[in-house]
């Protein structure tokens, strides 16, 4: 009695999951079928959020020194000049050069 429910039961789910794939296909043709073309691409391709930040970053980028004494990088702007040489900090500038 139990084997007969149970083949019920199985028969059953597969009549349903048979229903959905066919519903499922269905649906899916009937989107191919209704689907917009794609938009043309703009004549002039705009420039990623990123591009436009390199960019601007390469725009604003000042040109980096390196100190004669301790060898630390900085911007030009604020570099201190004594003897001919460029130092990142006056008490670097009084030192004796090495």
């Amino acid at each position: 009695m139990i084997t007969k429910i149970v083949m019920w039961l199985a028969l059953i789910m597969l009549v349903i999951f048979a229903i959905r794939s066919k519903i499922r296909e269905a649906q899916k043709r009937h989107q191919q079928q209704f689907r917009q073309p794609p938009q043309p691409a703009p004549a002039q391709p705009q420039q990623t959020y990123k591009a436009r930040a390199a960019a601007q970053a390469a725009n604003d980028a000042e040109v980096m020194l390196q100190c004669a004494h301790c060898g630390v990088f900085y911007p030009a702007s604020e570099t201190v000049r004594a003897n001919g040489r460029d130092y990142c900090s006056a008490a670097h500038a009084a030192l004796p050069s090495a």
